[in-house]
């Protein structure tokens, strides 16, 4: 009787472990493309990544880059101080977008031009997201906002 219940315990234990791990493999496999890794431009320029490749980039909008072509095109720089990018965009962009201003976008890099899926602009005069922060503040150009 005492074999019987250790027996079923450790069939219990390693159908629990079996469970877990593939649980764990199967969100795993459903979160690969979802996860989306913020770069700077000064990132990008030093280590491209692919043209496959999904990723945020953050920074400020350059000034004097900012060119609406036709139709929703849109093309413009970001910087953080120490590179800056080509970006392209087709969409309408947020109202509290302007140059010289924070953003993070999310797409691929393509022969040396970011091509845009999804533009963010900050919400506030006050708020930028921290990984834009980060960059700026390591390339030395990052400025306290006022008020």
């Amino acid at each position: 009787m005492k074999n019987l219940k250790k027996q079923r315990r450790i069939q219990v234990i390693a159908l629990a472990v079996v469970a877990l791990t593939i649980s764990t493999a199967l969100i795993g496999y459903a979160m690969r493309d979802g996860i989306n890794f913020f770069r700077a431009p000064s990132q990008i320029i030093a280590e491209p990544p692919g043209p496959t490749e999904v990723f945020r980039i953050g920074g400020l909008v350059a000034e004097g880059t900012l060119v609406r072509g036709q139709g929703e095109s849109i093309r413009f720089e970001v910087t953080d101080g120490g590179a800056s990018v080509p970006v392209v965009f087709t969409g309408v962009l947020p109202d509290l977008f302007t140059e010289n201003e924070g953003m993070v976008g999310t797409g691929s890099y393509v022969n040396g031009v970011f091509q845009a899926t999804e533009i963010l602009a900050k919400h506030d005069e006050k708020y930028m997201p921290a990984e834009v922060v980060d960059a700026l503040k390591e390339q030395g150009v990052y400025q306290e906002p006022k008020g």
